[in-house]
């Protein structure tokens, strides 16, 4: 008799879950950067971000095209690495927790670790690839 593991048969659902979750903060964030791009620029340039129309764009990118493959399965074992790559970047860029002290660097610190976090998922989601609810069917 063969041996099932735990949630086996609901695999292919999880894993569209996990692609949903994953990808909801990403259009809502991706969306406001693309309709006000001139801001996002800004919102680079303060950050410390190396050229900030070049990473206004990429992050535009990624997080609504890039999202949006994710989110209906297209690709996704590749773009998934990528999106776990990009969100390690946004978080030393975006929330350089090391370099500030009091209730900044907690709040920096925590959102950084999450980034670590949603990467992980990504990766996790890079290994399984995306179930048979998506355009892969793997």
């Amino acid at each position: 008799m063969q041996r099932q593991s735990f949630l086996a048969s609901q695999q292919s659902l999880l894993l569209l879950l996990a692609r949903v979750l994953l990808v909801a903060l990403f259009l809502k964030s991706g969306l406001p950067k693309l309709l006000n791009f001139s801001g996002t620029m800004a919102y680079m340039g303060s950050v410390g971000a190396p050229l900030p129309a070049v990473a206004a764009a990429i992050a535009v990118f990624m997080e609504v095209p890039v999202a949006i493959a994710l989110l209906v399965g297209f690709r996704t074992r590749p773009l998934a690495l990528l999106l776990a790559i990009y969100t390690i970047g946004t978080g030393l860029i975006g929330h350089a927790f090391w370099t500030m002290t009091g209730a900044e660097q907690a709040n920096n610190m925590i959102h950084f670790y999450k980034n670590i976090a949603i990467a992980g998922g990504f990766l996790a989601l890079c290994a399984a690839g995306a179930g048979r609810f998506s355009l892969d069917r793997d």
